[in-house]
């Protein structure tokens, strides 16, 4: 059964948790639960105002500390390649910094360019000149940045869901790169918390590959997750069918796994791009042994 909302009629992960953080703190911190300030700002595809622009979508703002800079070069780049599987997720994205739009813009050329893949940049890259949205959203310190001759956000991420709570952040120092793969699977993991009463393992979807059944089987659960503490196991066993409860030397119950297909979750990574070249070299790989096994006379060979 659903609710109006179209989540499970138990508490999914993101009601039972977000009942821990407040909308809104008290130091005019960003913390997760929060309500993300709104702001009105210039984007390399136009003006944006950051809730309505997200109105009842997820979304990623990402903030790179400068542009025509090498690491920043290479994460908008990499980013990119992700946008496809970020938009299918229904989650939009937003990236930042202090440099002004027409400096974006320019830059962008670059980005394209270095990228070893075709790429098209599909996202808005705010202009943050003033410096506004990076202290509202805590990257960068309001008392310093105004004596730097190059002030730099931090390499930020934050994800966002539809009600504008701030569900996950990323903070990385200048010299870092993130990897895109993991806020790719952030995004799946929150949305599958946020529909479901479960939360996901360390290293998910790579977890409990062989769970131990007793008697020398084992069992593969790669992919699984975790019912909450929350779910009784009158309610497991009526909603969340399969589930297996790991022993454990305390003999308490609360290590309960359920198969990813039974909520809906991915079991392993994406699918990799093609490689065309490779394909290519396989396909003439593969006329040459077949030559090579029927030769006909007067045939002339493939080289």
């Amino acid at each position: 059964m659903a609710n109006a909302a179209g989540l499970s009629e138990i508490k999914s992960g993101t009601e039972m948790y977000m009942t821990l953080y407040p909308e809104g703190s008290t130091d005019k911190g960003l913390r997760l639960g929060n309500i993300v300030p709104d702001f009105k700002a210039d984007t390399t595809q136009g003006p944006m105002e950051f809730h309505t622009w997200k109105k009842d979508k997820w979304a990623i703002l990402f903030s790179h500390p400068a542009d025509f800079t090498p690491v920043c070069t290479t994460e908008i780049g990499r980013l990119a390649l992700k946008y496809d599987s970020l938009a299918a997720m229904d989650c939009l994205v937003a990236t930042l910094s202090v440099d002004p739009v027409k400096s974006h813009t320019e830059w962008l050329t670059d980005v394209v360019a270095h990228c070893e893949n075709k790429i098209e940049i599909k996202f808005p890259i705010i202009g943050d000149s003033d410096r506004s949205i990076s202290t509202a959203y805590g990257m960068i310190d309001p008392g310093t940045s105004g004596e730097q001759t190059l002030p730099l956000t931090i390499r930020a991420v934050f994800i966002i869901n539809p009600e504008n709570k701030l569900m996950l952040s990323l903070n990385y120092p200048a010299c870092v790169g993130r990897n895109m793969d993991e806020i790719v699977r952030c995004v799946k993991a929150l949305q599958l918390s946020y529909k479901k009463s479960i939360a996901t393992p360390a290293n998910w979807p790579n977890n409990h590959e062989d769970i131990p059944m007793g008697e020398g089987r084992t069992t593969d659960y790669k992919g699984s997750v975790f019912l909450l503490p929350t779910v009784s196991d009158e309610e497991a066993k009526a909603n969340y069918p399969g589930f297996h409860t790991c022993d454990l030397p305390s003999a308490k119950p609360y290590l309960r796994l359920v198969k990813a297909e039974v909520v809906g979750g991915e079991v392993g990574g994406e699918k990799k791009p093609v490689d065309e070249t490779a394909a290519l070299k396989a396909e003439i790989a593969k006329l040459k042994a077949e030559v090579a096994a029927k030769p006909a006379a007067g045939c002339c060979t493939i080289s």
